[in-house]
């Protein structure tokens, strides 16, 4: 089953390539960044989580001490909130890097991308926008709109668009059947430990 996984993250990380490419110019993601790993839920399917942990097996003793300490860190402090949402700092960052990378979770590959959300008929746009970071160049943070005006101003021949990429979509039925592979439960990440 994770073969089928495999094949459906590169069938993935087609699309999104071509779809960051596309928006290359309001993108700014780059090494070390890392904003998006410093505050969330991360979702992720048992699949997902099977898979991060094949990635987790192969570091070195030293850096897998340090995620396990990451991890008891977090749940303590998830004990101790009282926090509808609790956010957190992803255990896998590891000097403002993901240290399973190749391993990462469908959420960590398609964040920073505007995006739809079926039944929504307002596009979502990634938190970093109010960052200085993805789209922040034609993004206006009072209004939450993206002006024609702006990045028309830029001479930029590619407009900002969003694409169906919400965590919902990338691990639905339709993936499941058509890579013949179950995603499994999904909680945040977490959780699983």
């Amino acid at each position: 089953m994770i073969e089928n996984y495999e094949q459906y993250l590169d069938f993935l990380t087609g699309k999104l390539n071509k779809f960051f490419e596309a928006q290359a110019p309001y993108i700014f993601c780059k090494r070390g960044c890392a904003k998006c790993c410093q505050e969330g839920e991360y979702p992720f399917s048992q699949i997902e989580f099977d898979y991060l942990i094949r990635g987790f097996t192969s570091l070195p003793k030293e850096t897998r001490f340090e995620i396990l300490n990451n991890i008891a860190q977090i749940k303590l402090a998830k004990k101790n909130s009282t926090e509808e949402k609790f956010l957190y700092q992803c255990p896998f960052l590891i000097n403002n890097e993901c240290s399973v990378y190749a391993y990462r979770g469908i959420i960590c590959r398609s964040f920073g991308l505007i995006y739809t959300v079926a039944g929504e008929a307002k596009p979502k746009i990634p938190f970093c926008a109010y960052k200085g970071l993805n789209y922040s160049n034609v993004f206006d943070t009072e209004t939450g709109m993206i002006p024609t005006e702006k990045y028309k101003a830029l001479n930029i021949d590619k407009e900002p668009l969003a694409y169906n990429v919400s965590y919902n979509f990338l691990t639905s039925e339709d993936f499941e059947k058509m890579f013949k592979f179950k995603f499994g439960d999904k909680k945040p990440l977490i959780d699983w430990f």
